[in-house]
């Protein structure tokens, strides 16, 4: 049986981080303690970063490894974490929700747009960052399941 896409393991409320570094690899960190990716995708997904931001507007960043790294993804999965107090992505970026994505084959690219038109309304960002509990965040992105 196929892996839930999202459940409650792969989510982390009001974490703090000092960098962006350390946020991406947390957040990278979740998709491999659950299975869904080898260790080595952490890397990619900073390698990611490194090439361009994944910065995405209205404080949501969604880190996911490089186009080499899907035959380190075991299974499609995402990882979510809030930062009520933000993190620094540079260039005047404050994430205050990450979103990591690890998708086999394309599957990410259906997810990645439909998380981008719920996080294309800020007060769906701003729910999902003040959400108290890990069903919160589970009800808000249920679309994505």
């Amino acid at each position: 049986m196929a892996k839930e896409i999202l459940s409650k393991e792969n989510i982390q409320l009001g974490v703090e981080f000092s960098s962006k570094e350390e946020a991406i690899r947390y957040t990278g960190e979740i998709l491999f303690r659950n299975g869904y990716v080898e260790k080595t995708y952490i890397e990619k997904m900073l390698e990611r970063e490194e090439l361009t931001s994944t910065f995405m507007g209205n404080a949501l960043a969604i880190p996911h490894g490089t186009e080499d790294a899907r035959e380190m993804v075991n299974e499609t999965g995402l990882s979510v974490v809030t930062v009520p107090k933000g993190v620094d992505f540079g260039d005047g970026n404050e994430v205050q929700i990450l979103i990591g994505i690890a998708g086999k084959g394309d599957e990410h690219l259906e997810i990645l747009s439909q998380i981008a038109i719920i996080c294309s309304e800020v007060e769906n960002v701003e729910k999902l960052v003040a959400a108290s509990t890990k069903e919160e965040i589970l009800g808000l992105l249920r679309e994505v399941n």
